[in-house]
């Protein structure tokens, strides 16, 4: 069971469309804007080889998924509770979606894995099934998902927010990107803040997306001013007037595929992937080789583990394919654990440390206190010391691709006055400018707890966005201009000549395929 490289570039291709969550009722979070999504024809490999032996012919899925919702996407079409309603907002986010048609392939492709486990803690929790559409608008169900301000993993967790709903964060792991943990987690997350919000499933929506006090400001403003005070009447970020809309209209496309014309991918409706315990510290190379899977493969389906094992103080599971989690637990269970993580043995030299041979063998002192039961921090020359290490395979490909999502991006900063009007508050400021309630106090030499004037000006940092231009391949639609293209994705009609070198032809036809260098942070799509 190889996987190709096709299907590594997939994970590591664009992160999330939105914010990401805030924990409730603390002003020391901050929303953050991630990366849109780039459009990219769905030709990528998925990790069918890895969940199912065959995938069901298409006469066969037609069947069985009218009988049996044998298709998860027909399931989830069918038990939608929410109203959608006509409205603009929708219908705009909606002819994105029909106007890209391998968008949803794309993010099958990635949710291929995952999505039943995610539908089955939200059918425990008896919870709306809109809630596992939550993964595309924040994420595109890209795991690996980084935001420039420190979001991760599929829901889009910051550490705050993550630590204060149990998502364990170390050396070793991140819990934010381990799917399970981090599904248990937003579904939490959810029900406080529906609980919190009047049980109005709208503002919880609202509220992931830019933070319940935002949400109860706007509410409480239009009743005084004696407004209405549905979702559609409050007067909230931009942003988060466009979040709610996009997962409304994946309702509605999803419940109405047929009527729109959209062949939904087939995502098998049972467990492919199983929870395995495997109660102490596991080298992950030796676990692929006990599934029979490649390194490569443990990471994509494990992405919350930062190196090459997993904690030394847990926790210890691994998603595995189910076809070869009973295989794998019966080959684990014959392993004797010392066997389970390698170690090298090392002595003391002149000048050692520590950290300094911590930093050298790519682990921590804690880990190295912990192996050696080491009290303290004194070390002696000729002492020997036990080091977990990597193999010279894993030191090469291991990781390196989390990591670079888990390392925060160095940007430019440009700096930012905000002048204070009535109403604003740090909590505010911070999740509009993306930065820390800390932050601008630091940076305006006050304290969080000072009170704001109306008028002051303060000083904001604001990291300075950077292009992000992704090549996309587009298929010219009937009714189609170079216009109307230029204009979708926000580009020159003249760059759409240049790049398809079109200056000589008048025309373009159904059918034919355009070049379009988009940059994802200007683009209309």
């Amino acid at each position: 069971m190889k996987l190709l490289f096709s299907f590594l570039l997939l994970f590591f291709v664009a992160a999330c469309q939105t914010t990401a969550p805030l924990a409730p009722i603390q002003e020391e979070e901050v929303s953050v804007e991630v990366m849109t999504p780039s459009v990219i024809e769905a030709d990528e490999e998925g990790l069918s080889h890895l969940v199912k032996e065959k995938s069901p012919s298409e006469e066969e899925t037609q069947v069985d998924a009218e009988i049996n919702y044998e298709n998860i996407w027909l399931k989830l079409a069918d038990g939608f509770e929410f109203e959608v309603p006509e409205n603009s907002r929708i219908a705009k986010q909606r002819d994105y979606y029909l106007s890209h048609p391998t968008y949803l392939k794309q993010v099958s492709k990635r949710a291929e894995p995952f999505l039943f486990l995610i539908v089955e803690q939200i059918e425990a929790k008896q919870l709306p099934l809109e809630l596992a559409l939550l993964p595309v608008v924040e994420s595109t169900f890209n795991p690996f998902a980084y935001s420039h301000a420190g979001a991760s993993g599929l829901w889009q967790f910051m550490r705050p927010s993550g630590e204060r709903f149990g998502l364990k964060q170390d050396w070793w792991y991140d819990g934010r990107r381990d799917v399970y943990a981090s599904t248990t987690a937003a579904l939490r997350y959810m029900e406080v803040l529906h609980g919190y919000l009047g049980d109005d499933w709208l503002y919880a929506f609202a509220a992931y997306n830019s933070g319940e006090g935002r949400v109860q400001r706007a509410v409480q403003k239009n009743e005084r001013e004696n407004k209405a005070v549905d979702y559609w009447s409050l007067s909230l970020p931009r942003e988060t007037q466009d979040y709610v809309p996009k997962l409304l209209a994946l309702v509605d496309i999803l419940r109405n595929h047929e009527k729109y014309g959209v062949e939904l991918p087939h995502i098998a409706n049972e467990q492919v992937l199983t929870y395995v315990d495997t109660g102490s510290q596991l080298d992950l190379a030796y676990a692929a080789q006990l599934a029979d899977l490649t390194v490569a493969e443990i990471q994509l389906l494990n992405p919350a583990f930062n190196h090459w094992a997993t904690s030394p103080e847990g926790p210890h599971k691994l998603l595995i394919p189910t076809l070869v989690a009973e295989k794998f637990t019966r080959k684990l269970a014959e392993t004797d654990k010392g066997d389970r993580v390698r170690w090298a043995r090392y002595k003391v030299r002149s000048g050692d440390s520590l950290s300094v041979i911590a930093q050298k063998n790519g682990t921590t002192t804690n880990v190295l206190k912990q192996i050696n039961d080491i009290n303290g921090s004194f070390i002696k020359i000729g002492q020997p010391l036990l080091i977990p290490v990597a193999s010279k395979s894993q030191q090469e490909k291991l990781y390196a691709q989390a990591k670079s999502f888990e390392s925060q991006q160095s940007t430019n900063k440009r700096k930012v006055t905000h002048t204070i009007v009535e109403g604003d508050t740090l909590w505010d400021i911070s999740r509009l400018y993306k930065v820390t309630s800390k932050d601008i106090a630091k940076w305006n030499k006050m304290s969080t707890k000072n009170t704001l004037r109306l008028g002051q000006q303060l000083t904001i940092w604001k990291a300075a966005k950077q292009p992000a231009i992704q090549k996309v391949t587009y298929q010219v639609r009937s009714g189609d201009s170079l216009g109307v293209i230029a204009q979708k994705f926000n580009v020159k009609t003249a760059d759409l000549v240049r790049w398809n070198q079109l200056q000589n032809k008048k025309y373009i036809q159904p059918g034919q395929k355009l070049l379009v260098h988009v940059d994802t942070r200007k683009s209309n799509s």
